[in-house]
């Protein structure tokens, strides 16, 4: 569908400037336009200099006919509770339903066995997602581009702020509102917000600004922030394959980074940040019995304790 609406747009794409953009080999290019010909879409190739693919002059996909809403939907189908939690789900099946009924009949069957062996359930096990109460008047402001007032829950505080709202983001089923205040830019969770109100004054959207590029800078540097804490062990070989399952992906990085060689049982030294003593001390717990704390002495004492406790409640 991405070369399809591409033709329509220039005349004469060449295979190599299509992979290009699409970030695909040219093979695939040329196997892709083979099903679009097959599927009944009139596409021909033009050899030499100013030619490339084209449709047959005047051919068109039927696909209009898309809200503002629909086309938004559109982009958030891949997040079933994001659809719903904005209430946007009567407007993504029209939208959908729109985008089927203009497919060739190749294509809409592939795009049917799609939607019928494929479904995308974001949010981690055991974690209950959130629906919070004003997050219909907070996307709202993000839509219309308008700054919103609200109470916000800071601890065991309440305190008042007039955001000028850039995006929304959902991660593992949790709502935040990225926004600027007083010329800094910063993350509120929308669960956390006691009032909302939108404010008749446009929001001052910087320039430059990239919620993708800004949300992912951001959040590595929140994991960084976190690791306060440094201790140095030895782990066996499955200890060290297992470490991404129990510690911060910035702590298997730096963990990684300082790993010694293997000994000849297989065993590693590394260093590892994480959060705290305590945290620690729970996190490689989990990894016994392919664990050996070299430093500080208070944290192999702690494990050294638990493994004593262990041992006493499981004896015979």
């Amino acid at each position: 569908m991405s070369i399809l609406f591409l033709l329509q747009q220039r005349r004469g794409v060449t295979a190599s400037a299509l992979a290009e953009e699409l970030e695909v080999s040219v093979r695939t290019v040329y196997r892709d336009i083979a099903a679009l010909q097959s599927a009944g879409v009139p596409l021909w190739a033009e050899p030499g200099p100013g030619g490339g693919i084209r449709l047959v002059e005047g051919w068109r996909t039927r696909l209009d006919g898309l809200t503002g809403d629909e086309a938004a939907a559109l982009f958030l189908a891949g997040a079933p509770s994001a659809v719903s939690d904005l209430g946007l789900g009567a407007v993504l099946t029209a939208a959908e339903s729109k985008v089927i009924a203009t497919l060739p009949p190749e294509l809409r069957g592939r795009a049917s066995r799609l939607r019928e062996r494929f479904h995308l359930d974001a949010p981690g096990w055991f974690g209950k997602e959130e629906t919070p109460d004003h997050l219909g008047t907070v996307a709202e402001s993000v839509w219309s581009g308008r700054q919103l007032d609200i109470t916000y829950r800071r601890g065991e505080q309440a305190v008042e702020r007039r955001l000028d709202p850039l995006g929304l983001v959902l991660k593992a089923g949790t709502w935040y509102v990225v926004a600027a205040n007083e010329g800094q830019i910063r993350t509120y969770r929308v669960g956390r917000i006691l009032t909302a109100a939108s404010h008749d004054e446009p929001v001052v959207r910087p320039p430059d600004f990239d919620l993708a590029e800004w949300w992912a800078a951001s959040a590595a540097e929140f994991d960084r922030s976190l690791l306060r804490f440094t201790c140095r062990v030895r782990l066996s070989a499955h200890a060290f394959r297992f470490l991404r399952h129990h510690v911060s992906v910035a702590s298997v990085e730096a963990a990684t980074a300082s790993a010694g060689p293997p000994d000849a049982d297989g065993w590693r030294e590394v260093t590892l940040p994480t959060e705290g003593e305590n945290v620690a001390a729970t996190q490689l717990i989990a990894l016994a019995p392919g664990v050996e704390v070299l430093d500080p002495p208070s944290l192999r004492a702690s494990l050294r304790d638990v493994g004593a406790r262990l041992a006493e409640l499981n004896r015979g």
